[in-house]
C-alpha cells in the first residue's frame, strides 16, 4: 500500500511542527464549548498581543478536549520539550498571560491545569494526576484537543486511516470485517445498543444496490453532546469509520446528517471530506484500490424527530421528517428506497480502534455485556461540566463526585437525568450505578447517548417532568393520535398539579396516559411518558405534596409560594428599585412583598437573599 506510506511520511513531516516544535508553540481550544466562552476573541487578542512584541511564536488551534469546564484552553508547547496546558485564558487575561509565560518564559502554576509531560514542569503537576483526567481511558478521544482538525496531515500522523490500510492490505472478506464488529461485542451508541457487526451484516446480505449508510449526528437530547465533540474535534476518525462499513456491507455512498444547530461540526466535517477527497482517501479508487465511496455532510432540518431513523432518512430525502411504519426496515428499503444502516457517530468511531487494534484490546475494557469505553458529556447542577471517556461498568459517582467534584456547594443531590427527554429520570440512589446497560434498564430508564444531567435538590420534579413533556409535545410530529394527543393530556394534567389544582385522579390519569402512549408509531411516543413514569415511581411523595398540601418544596412552582421579607435591611430598597413590578413596597408597617403585585421573577430574593425569603402561602407571617 504504497499510498498509504506515502501519505503517511508526508503527514508525519507536517506534524513534526506540533509533536518537536522548532520555537514556542502556542495552541488555543476553538470548539462550540469554548466559542461560548468567547475563545475566537481570545485567540484574536493572544495573535495581536505576540505580533505587537514581535515573539518567535507560532499559533495555532485543537479541538474540544473535553475539559469544557475551563475554557478557553490554552496549551503551550517549548522547543525543549516542555507542554503545559493552561485554562480560563478569557481575552482579558490574555496580556498578563503573554508577558509571563511568553516574554519572561515562565511557567504559571496558577493558571495551569496541568503538564502534558510525564513529569512535573515548572512546578505544574502532570494533567494525568487531574482527578477529571485520572479516571479516563482515551481511546475515541485520544487525539480530541491533541490535534487541529481541520488538519487531515495531523489525524494521519497518529495512525489515522491505518485501519484503512490494514484492511485492504489483509485482503479480509466483507464477512470477515461485520464478523470481527460483531464479535468485538460493540453495539449502537445511539441509545438502542443494538449489535452493529450483527446490523452491519442485515446491509451487507441486502440483495439490492446501491447500498447507503446514513449517519445520524442529530444529536438532539438536552444535556448530550457526545457526537459533538467527535465531528469538531476528530472528523476523520468518523469518515474513517464510515469506509470500513462502507467496505463491510458493500455501500456505496454515506450521508453524515447532522443536526443544524451544529455550525461549527458541519463547517469542520465538510472541510474533513473536502480534504479526504483532495487525497484520495474518498472517491473513487481509495487510496489506488478497487474500494470506491462517497461521503456527504447534510445539514439537518432542526426537528428532534429527525434522530429517529425513519424520520432521518425521510429528511435526507427532502422530506418532512416524520417516521414511518416499519417493517420495511431501512436495511430493506431506507435512503431513495435503497437499503441503508443507521449508524450512531460514535458507534462508527469505534470501528477503526476495532480494526486496528483488534478484539481482545477492545475488549480489555468495559464488562461481559457492555465492551469498551464509552464517552459521557456531564452537565446540570455539577461543579465541573464537561466530556470525558471511561470503560463500561465505572460507578456514575466515579465521573460525578471525583471527576467533576460533585455539587455546587449548600445544593444536595436529588437525582440523575440519563438518556435524554425520553430516557427517564433516576432517583438519587442512581449514584451508586454502574455506567452499563442493565442497571439502568432494571430501574426503567435509559443510559441513552451519553449524557448525565445532575439534577439538585433545588429543583422541582413536576416542573422537571413539565418540562421535558412539553419538550415531547412540541417536537412530536403529529401523525400519531397516541403521542400527540398523549403529551398534550400530560402537559395539561402537570400544568394543573404544578398550579396547584391537582386532583389525586390525576396521577391515576399520567400512569393510563403512559400506558396508551406505548402504542405509538415510534419511540418518540413510546418513551415520552417515560420521565412521568419515573416520577411516579420514585417521587410520588413529592407529587402528592403538590396536590393535597399545594406545597413544592424547591419552591419552584410560582402559584405554591410566597416571597415575604424576613429582615428590614438596606438592601431592600435596592430590591425595590429592580422590582419590574413595584411589589416590593415600604409603608407604615414597614417593608413588605405585595403579593398581588409579585410575578416571582425572584430578583428581589437575588439580590437580597438575607431581606427576602420563599416561604409556603399557608405558613406565610
Amino acid at each position: 500500500m504504497a499510498a498509504y506510506a506515502e501519505l503517511r511520511e508526508q503527514a508525519t513531516q507536517a506534524y513534526a511542527a506540533v509533536s518537536r516544535p522548532p520555537r514556542t508553540l502556542v495552541r488555543v481550544g476553538i470548539a462550540t464549548c469554548s466559542l461560548a466562552r468567547y475563545a475566537d476573541l481570545a485567540l484574536e487578542k493572544l495573535r495581536s498581543e505576540v505580533a505587537a512584541r514581535s515573539l518567535e511564536v507560532d499559533i495555532g488551534i485543537v479541538g474540544c478536549a473535553g475539559i469544557c469546564w475551563a475554557e478557553p484552553l490554552v496549551e503551550v508547547a517549548r522547543p525543549d520539550g516542555r507542554r503545559v496546558l493552561y485554562g480560563e485564558i478569557t481575552s482579558d487575561k490574555v496580556e498578563a498571560f503573554v508577558k509571563r509565560v511568553l516574554v519572561r518564559d515562565e511557567d504559571d502554576p496558577e493558571l495551569a491545569l496541568g503538564a502534558l509531560n510525564e513529569t512535573a514542569v515548572g512546578g505544574v503537576q502532570p494533567l494525568s494526576t487531574l482527578p477529571w483526567w485520572r479516571v479516563q481511558t482515551r481511546r475515541l478521544m485520544a487525539r480530541c484537543g491533541a490535534i487541529d482538525p481541520e488538519d487531515i496531515n495531523h489525524y494521519i500522523a497518529r495512525d489515522g486511516y491505518a485501519a484503512i490500510s490494514k484492511l485492504l492490505l489483509s485482503g479480509m472478506r466483507p464477512e470477515d470485517v461485520t464478523a470481527q464488529v460483531r464479535d468485538s461485542g460493540l453495539w449502537g451508541r445511539g441509545g438502542a445498543a443494538f449489535s452493529t457487526g450483527t446490523k452491519w451484516d442485515f446491509l451487507r446480505n441486502a440483495p439490492n444496490a446501491p447500498k447507503y449508510i446514513a449517519i445520524n449526528a442529530d444529536e438532539g437530547d438536552p444535556g448530550a453532546y457526545v457526537n459533538r465533540n467527535i465531528m469538531e474535534s476528530d472528523p476523520h476518525l468518523l469518515i474513517e469509520g464510515a469506509i470500513i462499513c462502507a467496505y463491510a456491507t458493500g455501500a456505496a455512498r454515506a450521508y453524515c446528517y447532522i443536526r443544524d444547530e451544529y455550525p461549527v461540526p458541519i463547517a469542520r466535517m465538510r472541510k474533513a471530506t473536502e480534504q479526504a477527497y483532495e487525497m484520495g482517501i474518498l472517491g473513487p479508487n481509495i487510496l489506488g484500490t478497487d474500494l470506491s465511496f462517497d461521503f456527504q455532510v447534510v445539514q439537518g432540518a432542526g426537528s428532534y424527530l429527525c434522530g429517529e431513523e425513519t424520520g432521518l432518512i425521510a429528511s435526507i430525502e427532502g422530506d418532512r421528517g416524520m417516521p414511518k411504519i416499519r417493517p420495511p426496515f431501512p436495511a430493506q428499503r431506507g435512503v431513495l428506497a435503497q437499503p441503508t444502516n443507521v449508524n450512531n457517530v460514535e458507534s462508527l468511531a469505534n470501528a477503526p480502534l476495532i480494526v486496528l487494534n483488534g478484539n481482545e484490546w477492545f475488549r480489555s475494557m468495559g464488562t461481559s455485556t457492555s465492551a469498551g469505553t464509552k464517552m459521557f458529556s456531564l452537565s446540570g447542577q455539577i461543579q465541573k461540566v464537561g466530556l470525558l471517556e471511561v470503560p463500561f461498568g465505572v460507578p456514575v459517582k466515579t465521573l460525578l463526585e471525583e471527576a467533576a467534584g460533585g455539587l455546587p456547594e449548600g445544593v444536595g443531590l436529588k437525582g440523575i437525568q440519563p438518556g435524554g427527554p425520553l430516557g427517564g429520570i433516576l432517583p438519587a440512589e442512581g449514584w451508586e450505578l454502574a455506567l452499563d446497560l442493565a442497571p439502568f434498564r432494571d430501574r426503567g430508564v435509559l443510559l441513552g447517548s451519553g449524557g448525565l444531567v445532575v439534577i439538585g435538590d433545588n429543583t422541582c420534579i413536576v416542573d422537571l417532568a413539565l418540562y421535558f413533556t412539553q419538550f415531547a409535545e412540541d417536537e412530536s410530529c403529529g401523525r400519531c393520535t397516541t403521542c400527540f394527543i398523549g403529551t398534550q393530556q400530560t402537559v395539561e394534567i402537570l400544568t394543573r398539579i404544578k398550579e396547584g389544582r391537582g386532583r389525586r385522579s390525576d396521577v391515576e390519569k399520567l400512569k393510563l396516559l403512559g400506558t396508551v402512549m406505548q402504542w405509538s408509531n415510534c419511540f418518540h411516543g413510546q418513551g415520552a411518558p417515560t420521565a412521568v413514569k419515573n416520577t411516579l415511581q420514585y417521587f410520588e411523595d413529592e407529587v402528592y405534596e403538590h396536590i393535597d398540601r399545594r406545597h413544592c418544596r424547591a419552591g419552584v412552582c410560582k402559584p405554591l409560594i410566597q416571597y415575604v421579607v424576613t429582615e428590614p435591611r438596606p438592601d431592600l430598597q435596592e430590591a425595590a428599585d429592580i422590582c419590574p413590578t413595584e411589589a416590593v413596597v415600604r409603608d407604615e408597617s414597614g417593608w413588605r412583598i405585595a403579593d398581588e403585585r409579585c410575578i416571582r421573577c425572584d430578583a428581589c430574593r437575588q439580590l437580597a437573599p438575607k431581606s427576602i425569603a420563599v416561604v409556603d402561602p399557608v405558613r406565610a407571617p
